[in-house]
């Protein structure tokens, strides 16, 4: 499960090397470590940064080998994404890009800056659809332009994927909307344009699904078609669909597997690339099992396909890689979470029958991102909890991480504008600009740490995605958000030294959490849109839930002043009490697989918008120059090998744009460009 930040929104470069140098194409300047500047470019809605990569340098040549062959596998099935969201993308970027770079006409036009930003947009998102709001992404010019810039630079794109950039064909990449046919009306490309919901239905009721008491994450690598009328899943395998990216992919953990830390480690590996050969869910959790006990040693990865955000039905995994090394000073300070993960389910408010007896192995590091790949770039998590099978989460454990550069790369390229003009008063900004770091770190790790690993499902019940269908990845958000909320304001934080006033940080997480909810993560999305994303909808229910029921004893007022609405918290403690009792009720949800009540609370409290609130925040929020989006550039792994071939050294260097980035990717990684 993945923890996006506020203003979320990250793949490796790894370039081609030779003996005695170092490889880079002619046309990438390089920016120094002297120079550093977070801040790479803005367009539209988004902000590209950069980040800084601390203890890279401390690594031995072993381990920062390991880390360029990892962060190679990742960026070698940089392909399958885009094909994953929708199926002309690698067609519509190969065409974009090919304008791009050869184009000789006049750049200065309004025309031409808007195909700039259109495929900076489509370069953000790994497709034609936004990464947040799934909408298609207008291009803003005209087909006749987009017909001139192809016929001026001998590039050809016809027929539906030419069409389909103008028309309102496909506009909705993920439709988890209420009262629709969501995989009829979802342009990912999970499933065959001719398949729908009632058709994934009843192939996987007669699917396979593990052995007894052991679920497999069923569908999860697999393409749903139909063939000859008959419903046929495409595994994403060697010598199957996306074979030529997965080759690359398994070539170089191949490499990685030679310099691993520790058996284990390479063990774990191997597992990985035996999943990847055979496409066997199985060998799947035989690979989670590992991996989610191989806690020892200074590097880590997420590789595989993994989160099923993007699937309505919830089944399929999206590609993605993160590279992590560990933080070792955050890593033990923030360990005791994990140490004390069983008081923290006993003295939850979940029902006796939904805790766990015994919370096995839940292992919390603070890391600094070397590289991502896939669904985790250029828009990436701050946090990552995995593996996400509950039985295996329940037997052997998992992992959870802190992305410390990522968030660190956000405090240090952000501002205290937007906060000044929605926080209610200077009580609120004092709190936050004193304490605000620091309880975004601690709900992140309870989210992800204590959150993801507590409760179970009653015996006998299904799967979340076969219960709660197409709530399923936002109940499971909220209630891990409900988890970190209701702890975050217990004096056990302060006795386990996490914090030096507990009430204060607990404030300032309460304070920003219902003023992100109920106003402003509503910059995000167009005037008259519902919302849509998961985590955006987990964070309205909650915080829409616990106002409608504080309201008898004004727990949280709404005040209007000069024209400007702002929500103060009067009570937080009976606030806390009310996330209690919606975690009690959130966790019965999940644990008795009600459809009913997950539908009536996502539908009558996360989805629907105030109009007149939304278009008074859109207003507020026009004075900021800041993107509400942020995503990242990924910092370059140069090796230097010596005259057999051996790598001597690898040198991290920053990209100098995000456009070279891209381009870079493209020419290196598009393995599946062939096919398409």
């Amino acid at each position: 499960m993945k923890w996006k930040h506020v203003f979320s929104s990250f793949l490796i470069v790894l370039l081609l090397w030779s003996c005695k140098q170092k490889v880079m194409p002619e046309e990438t300047a390089l920016v120094t470590e002297k120079e550093f500047e977070y801040v790479v470019d803005q367009f539209a809605d988004l902000r590209i940064l950069r980040y800084q990569v601390p203890g890279f340098e401390d690594l031995t040549l072993k381990e920062k080998k390991l880390v360029y062959y990892l962060t190679q596998a990742g960026l070698a099935g940089r392909d399958i994404i885009w094909d994953q969201n929708y199926r002309h993308n690698l067609k519509i970027r190969t065409a974009l890009e090919n304008i791009y770079t050869t184009f000789e006409g006049d750049k200065s036009t309004f025309d031409w800056n808007s195909f700039d930003v259109y495929l900076k947009r489509v370069w953000f998102s790994n497709g034609i659809h936004h990464h947040y709001s799934n909408d298609k992404i207008n291009p803003g010019f005209s087909k006749e332009y987009l017909n001139y810039l192809l016929a001026e630079t001998n590039t050809k794109l016809e027929g539906e994927a030419f069409e389909v950039i103008f028309n309102e064909v496909d506009s909705k990449k993920v439709n988890k909307k209420k009262g629709v046919d969501n995989v009829a009306s979802s342009a990912v490309n999970f499933y065959s344009p001719d398949i729908t919901d009632a058709d994934v239905d009843t192939f996987y009721k007669t699917a396979y699904k593990g052995p007894e008491g052991r679920p497999i994450e069923t569908g999860l690598n697999s393409t749903l078609v139909k063939e000859n009328g008959k419903l046929v899943e495409k595994i994403w395998k060697s010598g199957g669909l996306y074979g030529t990216a997965i080759d690359e992919v398994i070539k170089w953990l191949e490499k990685a597997r030679t310099v691993a830390e520790n058996e284990k480690q390479a063990k774990t590996l191997g597992l990985l690339i035996e999943y990847y050969k055979t496409g066997s869910l199985d060998k799947w959790d035989a690979y989670a099992m590992e991996w989610a006990t191989s806690t020892q040693g200074n590097i880590d990865w997420i590789n595989g396909f993994i989160e099923v955000y993007n699937d309505p039905k919830g089944y399929r995994g999206s590609y993605e890689s993160i590279i992590e090394i560990n933080d070792f000073d955050m890593s033990k300070k923030m360990a005791v979470l994990s140490e004390n993960a069983q008081w923290f389910e006993d003295n939850s408010t979940l029902m006796e029958e939904h805790k766990k007896d015994n919370v096995v192995g839940v292992s919390y590091k603070t890391v600094n991102v070397a590289g991502e790949a896939g669904d985790a770039s250029p828009s990436t998590p701050i946090g990552v909890n995995l593996p996400n099978n509950n039985w295996i989460r329940q037997k052997h454990g998992s992992k959870s991480v802190s992305l410390g550069n990522i968030v660190d790369a956000y405090s240090n390229a952000g501002g205290s504008g937007r906060l000044k003009e929605f926080a209610n008063d200077e009580e609120e900004i004092r709190l936050e600009e004193k304490y605000g770091k620091l309880a975004d770190k601690l709900h992140t790790a309870l989210h992800e740490v204590i959150g993801h690993a507590s409760g179970q499902i009653n015996p006998g019940v299904g799967q979340p995605k076969e219960t709660l269908k197409n709530y399923r990845s936002t109940i499971e958000e909220g209630r891990a958000d409900l988890v970190g909320l209701y702890f975050v304001m217990d004096p056990k934080l302060e006795e386990l030294g996490l914090v030096e006033n507990w009430e204060e940080t607990a404030k300032a997480s309460y304070d920003e959490y219902i003023r992100n909810g109920l106003i402003t993560q509503l910059i995000r999305i167009e005037l008259g849109d519902d919302v849509e994303e998961d985590h955006m909808v987990n964070r309205q229910w909650v915080s829409a839930w616990v106002f409608e029921k504080g309201k008898p004893n004004n727990v949280i007022e709404k005040v209007t002043r000069d024209g400007k609405t702002y929500y103060n918290i009067n009570d937080y403690k009976e606030l806390r009490g009310l996330f209690g009792e919606l975690l009690r009720e959130t966790q019965r949800i999940k644990s008795e697989g009600d459809f009913e009540a997950a539908q009536e609370l996502v539908e009558g409290y996360g989805v629907k918008v105030d109009q007149a609130l939304h278009a008074e925040v859109l207003d507020r929020n026009a004075q900021f120059k800041s993107a509400p989006y942020s995503g990242f550039v990924n910092p370059v792994l140069v090796p230097t090998a010596d005259e057999e071939g051996e790598i001597i050294e690898v040198e991290l260097v920053q990209p100098a744009s995000f456009e070279e980035q891209m381009l870079n990717y493209s020419a290196s990684y598009g393995f599946l460009i062939s096919k398409n």
